[in-house]
């Protein structure tokens, strides 16, 4: 019988360290994100709009003229927002929020702008949606065309992958068009 035990052992063994490579399954990658829950931002500006919870407003440092930054910390992302009056330039200020999208050509596979109109509010705009490896994968402006002119950028706070952070820039454009769809001036 103990012969048997060691014979049995001995065969386990030896078919037991066979080297076979197996390829591994494709998968995607799982991220889930929080259910967007939405909440009035305090600002001491002539604009007020929503934000998700899962983010934090910070002053721009020195803008001193309602220039804000809304920081995704779970996503590593910030949303850059520029306020400026409207003092008899909104065509150069249009231009300039037109050109921004643009200088990332270089690196995007495609921009799209889709315009936003809310004449209720008085509140027109673009939103510019970039895909590729883009500093910036979204952008927009937002103006009442006579007395306030808001410019958006949304950066990743690291070097741009677009196969990495697609799903977290696809989350974070629900954000702002959310953030565009509530946005009132005062």
């Amino acid at each position: 019988m103990k012969k048997l035990i060691l014979y049995f052992s001995l065969l386990l063994f030896i078919f037991s360290c066979k080297d076979e490579t197996l390829p591994k399954p494709k998968a995607f990658l799982a991220l889930e994100f929080p259910e967007a829950t939405y909440t009035q931002a305090n600002l001491d500006c002539p604009y007020e709009f929503e934000i998700n919870e899962i983010s934090r407003i910070l002053d721009a440092k020195g803008s001193g003229n309602c220039w804000i930054n809304i920081n995704y910390p779970l996503l590593n992302a910030t949303l850059f927002i520029t306020y400026q009056d409207v003092n008899n330039n909104l065509g150069s200020l249009l231009m300039d929020a037109q050109k921004l999208p643009l200088q990332h050509t270089i690196k995007a596979d495609f921009i799209e702008g889709d315009v936003y109109k809310n004449p209720v509010h008085k509140t027109y705009g673009m939103l510019y949606e970039v895909e590729g490896n883009a500093a910036s994968q979204a952008q927009f402006y937002l103006t009442d065309s006579t007395s306030h002119f808001i410019t958006g950028s949304l950066y990743f706070n690291q070097k741009p992958n677009f196969d990495s952070i697609m799903p977290a820039a696809e989350f974070l454009k629900k954000d702002i068009k959310h953030l565009m769809e509530t946005l009132r001036w005062k």
